[in-house]
Formats: C-alpha cells, structure tokens, sequence
C-alpha cells in the first residue's frame, strides 16, 4: 500500500478533521437546520390534522443528512484530486475569491438563522431550496428524497472553500502529475476527515435534540454565531483592515495595535541561534505556528524590498497555508522548514494584513 496515502488518511483523521471543521462546519450546520425546520413542520401538520391523538414530537433523523453531506464532499474532492493530478497546476481561488465566498456564505447563514426566528418576511429568500420541477420529481419517486438536496449540494460547495491542511493535501495531488493518484490523494485526506465531521456533528445534534421543542430555536442560534464567524474569516482573509476578531483584539488589549509593541525585524522574534537566520533592517523573520504567528505585529522599512522568512517546527495546522491577500501572495509551507517569500517595496504607511487561508490566524506588517 502506498503509505502517502496512509499518510493523507492520518492526516485528515487528526488536524485535518478539526481545521476543515471550522470552515465548513456551517454548510453543514445550515443543511441540518433546514431539515430539522422540516421535520418540526411536519410534525405540527400531524397535530393539527388529529387534534385529539396526543402524539410525541417527531425528533429529527439527522444521521442520513449528516451522511449525504460527508458522502458529497468526498465524492467532490475525489473529483477535484483527479482534475488537480491531471492539470498539473494548482486549481484553486484566490485568497480574496475565497474571502467574498466566505463572507457570502456568512451572510446566507444569518439571513437563514434569521428566518428561522421569524424576524422579517425578506429572509424568506436566505433558505436554499430545489428548483420546484426538480423538487416535484423527486416527489413522484420517493416522499423523503427531495430532503437530500440540500446536503448533498451543500456537501459539494465545500470543495469551494478547502481549510489549509486540504489545500497542502491538493498541492500534493498537484505535485503527483497523475490523476487517479491526486484522486486517491484526497479521497484518503477526505476520508479521514469524515470520523470528526459526524462524531461531533452527530453528537451535537443529540444533545441539542434533549431541548426538543426548542431544537429550532438551538439551529438558528447556530446558524447566527457560525454565519458571523464566516463572515469575519471571510473579511480576514480579503485582506480587510476591520474585522470583528480585531476589533475584539484590539478592545481586550488595546496595546496591541499601538507601534511601540511591533517587534522590530529579525528582533526578539522568539527564534534561537540554531535557525541561523539572517537579522537585518530588509529581513522579516516569522514562525507559523499551530496556534498562529509569532510576531504577529511587525515594522518594515518602506521603500525597500523585503524578505521574509516562514518557519514552521512540526506544524500542522491552517497556519502553514499563508497568505498576504493585498499582493496575492501565497505559500504552503512545509511542515518543519524555511519558506522564504519576496515582498515588494511598500510606501511608508502601508499596512499589509498576512493570515491563513482560515482567515483564523493572522498579523499586521506596518512599513514606515
């Protein structure tokens, strides 16, 4: 058995499950929203027709949508493994596309949550539903199917928005040159993730379902905390000077955006003697680590062009997916190594926003 495969499978069972999560843990959230939504329906309709039967409360079945959605998105990477092993190149958005795309998606899930509350008739449009032939089709065959549209679709868009640790297993699908290898590649990657993405989901859903009148209320609150996440990862990796993480940064320490706390170039960095780093006015030194970048907040010369130097130390997690949206600047950095990264001359008083492809981790060059 080829153990890069192993490897990928392992990957995507540890650090690659959690991180994907994250990202894109809330399609999953808004396909399971719906159907519980339908499922309460549903059973108020049967009250309502036999008033005198005291039956219990329909709970929902979430298990086949939460399989639909797992069983979409690796069907949808497998694809894209073997597009990516035949093309030879990285196919992939942009950090601001990705950016807009998470904002958007950010946005429908509270328009979503928001309906779900009944706050205005306008968020009726925030619901993604079938086109009503193809829902009416569906009908005619089985009276449950038409319920697993939406996380199948939903399943699919995933591929739309990869976390960091899914685009180093595509970058290696790229660099196998093969297809069927970069689809095994990220079949195995996929796959392992899968174990995290229902335990968790599932398990939430169960305890959420002890509220059960209340399940709805539960999914919607749901749906308004990961859509406003969403989106402020989405403004992070646009590249945006405001976002909500940095607002509540800067209010918890409001130091932090001050220019006396940047670390100078190549100073106090946290490195020791053994990296062998170069120190001066023209080189940035910065460690990606699991839990983010050190130093986040930096002081460039302006006018100079610049190098900087990405260490990672056995690090796994989004982090090594680096990024500078405003230059479209891009790295997937090894697990344990040096990247290096040229940076344009900078006017004095340019602020460049670097962050993961999570948009979860991120810091500031301030050039002057």
């Amino acid at each position: 058995m080829d153990y890069s495969l192993i490897a990928a499978f392992i990957t995507g069972l540890t650090t690659g499950g959690l991180s994907c999560m994250l990202v894109q843990g809330g399609l999953l959230t808004t396909s399971l929203a719906s159907r519980i939504e339908a499922e309460f329906s549903a059973s108020a309709s049967e009250k309502n027709k036999n008033t005198r039967t005291k039956a219990p409360a329909r709970r929902p079945e979430l298990a086949l949508p939460i399989a639909l959605f797992l069983v979409a998105k690796i069907v949808a990477y497998t694809l894209l493994g073997f597009l990516l092993g035949g093309l030879g190149s990285v196919f992939s958005l942009t950090p601001v596309m990705r950016g807009v795309l998470q904002a958007a998606i950010g946005i429908f899930m509270v328009g979503n949550g928001l309906r779900m509350f009944n706050v205005h008739p306008i968020f009726r449009f925030f619901n993604f539903e079938p086109p009503s032939s193809l829902t009416r089709w569906l009908r005619r065959r089985s009276k449950n199917q038409s319920s697993a549209f939406t996380p199948i679709m939903l399943g699919a868009l995933t591929v739309l928005i990869p976390c960091g640790v899914t685009q180093s297993m595509m970058a290696l699908a790229v660099g196998s040159a093969n297809p069927l290898v970069g689809a095994a590649l990220m079949f195995a990657f996929t796959l392992g993730t899968t174990p995290v993405f229902f335990g968790l989901t599932y398990l939430a859903t169960r305890l959420g379902s002890l509220l059960e009148k209340n399940m709805t209320r539960v999914a919607a609150v749901a749906l308004l905390v990961l859509g406003v996440w969403t989106f402020d990862t989405g403004l992070n990796l646009m590249g945006s000077p405001i976002s909500l993480s940095r607002s509540v940064t800067s209010l918890f320490n409001p130091q932090s955006e001050t220019l006396q706390t940047y670390s100078a170039p190549g100073v106090d960095s946290g490195f020791d003697a053994q990296n062998a780093l170069p120190m001066s006015d023209d080189v940035i030194n910065i460690e990606a680590k699991d839990n983010g970048y050190s130093p986040s907040q930096l002081l460039a010369p302006a006018d100079k062009e610049i190098t900087l130097n990405l260490v990672t130390k056995g690090t796994y997690s989004c982090s090594r997916a680096f990024t500078i949206p405003a230059l479209d600047l891009n790295a997937i950095l090894p697990a344990e190594g040096i990247e290096t990264l040229t940076i344009p001359p900078q006017k004095a008083g340019t602020k460049l926003q670097f962050t993961c492809s999570m948009g979860m981790f991120g810091g500031t060059i301030v050039f002057q």
